[in-house]
């Protein structure tokens, strides 16, 4: 189950639908050891060390993993459906071709994850940062980044849409070669995009963000500004 986000803009912009999440009780998850291509079905993963673990194929449904760490697990093609991810931590997570469907990813604080390929759909990352996110090639449908950090994010040949940027950092931002249909990124702030300005048809952004754009914007039409030249004439 998912609704829409509410709030329309004079923009015509369509809002992202958001997952609705009602966790059934949860079994603590006592195994020790991720196995690949396993079944993980109403399991709470509390402060879970998954660290270097192999858990590539792996399905996770009704799920909660809670202050797990996850640095270099192998969770490639890994499916998490209806699930919430809160806290987790670790460098070089594999994630890649992954599917995250109705799920809450809060308050990560990640580096290097690897989602190249994955497709989020439903899908709410609210709070933390993530440095150096991955996710090349990746469809994204339903996605809203809201008060979190994101340091270079690689969106190159993503297709985007109704996707919302909410009170978040975007900081040097790569979109080349991404497709964007309704992307909100008037929230925001900074928003720093470093490659793929082109791209950026599909998207709504804000005057003051168009100004804050213009000198990079002027760089990649090859125009030449000159600071010193006489205004208004």
């Amino acid at each position: 189950m998912a609704r829409r986000a509410t709030g329309t803009s004079k923009a015509a912009i369509k809002g992202a639908r958001r997952p609705e999440l009602r966790l059934p009780p949860l079994e603590p998850w006592t195994d020790g050891e991720l196995a690949p291509d396993g079944d993980y079905d109403g399991l709470e993963f509390r402060e879970a060390d998954l660290a270097r673990q192999d858990g590539a194929g792996a399905r996770f449904l009704d799920c909660a993993l809670t202050g797990c760490a996850v640095d270099e697990t192998a969770l490639g093609r890994a499916r998490f459906l209806d699930s919430v991810l809160t806290g987790l931590r670790g460098v070089g997570t594999h994630l890649a071709e992954s599917t995250l469907r109705d799920v809450e990813l809060i308050d990560p604080r990640l580096g290097g994850t690897q989602l190249h390929g994955a497709v989020l759909e439903r899908v709410v990352i609210r709070g933390g940062k993530i440095d150096y996110l991955n996710l090349r090639e990746a469809r994204l449908k339903d996605v809203v980044f809201d008060s979190c950090v994101l340091v270079e994010p690689d969106f190159a040949g993503a297709h985007l849409e109704r996707v919302e940027f909410l009170d978040c950092a975007l900081k040097e931002a790569d979109f080349s070669g991404a497709t964007l249909k309704d992307v909100d990124l008037r929230g925001a702030a900074p928003l720093e995009i470093v490659r793929g300005l082109d791209r950026l048809s599909g998207a709504v952004i804000s005057t003051g963000q168009l100004l804050d754009l213009a000198p990079v914007l002027a760089h990649e039409w090859g125009i030449r500004v000159d600071p010193n030249s006489p205004s208004g004439a």
